[in-house]
């Protein structure tokens, strides 16, 4: 009996009926059974040393000029993880497979946050940055072949927002997680940057969750462990549920959309605007890769690819390498 088979039927032993067995985990590719790691296990493995999750750690959370301590995309990915498998383990639900959908929930997020997200929707007609991390490890990473990860995790990443749940408990769990985490930690972020205090704060939320961003992940996690424990469904406590929800309202509209902002979204926009604009009409100043994609998937999707893959700062240096002249530096005396 080799490691993985071991696990594997470890999983059947231990874990609740309602947990994902990567045992039974499928791909679009068939492959050859690694003899130490399950399924789930190597998507994990695989998303972890991928291109576009290395360049989440350039990518803006919620600050565009921040410092050392301020989240970025990789941190909170790995903050969703962390929170996601704690969930897991208590519901005796699949670690790996929770791990894996919450390190690959936000590779297909544009630079600069949502901001450039809401940019990218308006400039093409359509832009969902869940529906671009699927695509991400479906179709451009390892040179246009893909990841070829299991259908679970692969439901997990595209269903972490919108209108459809995740088929699989795990999923769902990185679902909520990932509001735990970006609302928890952006709210800490906001403290660091001057933008809110914890008077601030709605009074139930203080209430229930307190005004550290420890305790509010607690006393979330906490319910939905108890609330959740042997059921079919992940869910809350109606009490912390709408706790939850006014937290959310709160912060959306003390922090995401604050006119302090404004000008940061602003010059974000006309960043990634530019840069579509210039490329959709230059597809020779695209890089070798990406030109070589244009016959499958068409202009504007090709570009649209390359746009929103780019971080923070390489976007603000081909943007000025194109749109800036060159200065030389004059030293007066």
């Amino acid at each position: 009996m080799t490691v993985r088979e071991r696990t594997e039927k470890m999983e059947y032993k231990n874990l609740s009926p309602y947990a994902a067995k990567s045992r039974d985990a499928r791909r679009k590719e068939p492959m050859k059974e690694c003899e130490f790691r399950t399924k789930f296990q190597r998507d994990r493995d695989r998303i972890l040393h991928s291109k576009s999750f290395r360049r989440l750690k350039h990518k803006t959370q919620v600050y565009i000029v921040a410092g050392d301590h301020y989240r970025t995309r990789m941190t909170h990915s790995l903050e969703v993880a962390q929170i996601s498998r704690t969930i897991a383990r208590g519901l005796r639900l699949n670690e790996d497979l929770a791990e894996a959908i919450a390190l690959g929930h936000d590779v297909g997020h544009t630079p600069f946050g949502h901001a450039g997200e809401a940019v990218m929707d308006k400039l093409t007609g359509h832009f969902a940055h869940n529906e671009q991390s699927l695509r991400m490890v479906e179709f451009l990473e390892k040179d246009g072949e893909g990841l070829n990860l299991t259908f679970e995790t692969k439901d997990g990443i595209l269903n972490h927002t919108g209108k459809h749940l995740p088929k699989t408990l795990e999923g769902r769990i990185v679902r909520t997680a990932d509001r735990i985490a970006y609302l928890c930690h952006d709210y800490d972020d906001s403290l660091r940057a001057g933008f809110l205090t914890p008077k601030d704060l709605p009074e139930d939320v203080r209430n229930t969750f307190g005004i550290k961003a420890s305790t509010m992940i607690t006393g979330m996690v906490s319910d939905m462990i108890r609330t959740s424990m042997d059921k079919d469904n992940i869910m809350m406590s109606d009490k912390v549920q709408k706790t939850m929800d006014d937290f959310r309202a709160f912060m959306f509209e003390k922090v995401y959309h604050s006119a302090k902002l404004a000008h940061e979204r602003e010059q974000a926009g006309f960043i990634l605007r530019s840069l579509f604009e210039y490329f959709s009409n230059n597809m020779e100043k695209l890089p070798v890769e990406f030109r070589k994609r244009e016959e499958r998937w068409g202009k504007t999707k090709t570009v649209v690819d390359y746009v929103s893959g780019l971080t923070d700062n390489y976007a603000t240096a081909v943007f000025a390498k194109i749109f800036l002249p060159p200065v030389n530096r004059v030293i007066m005396n």
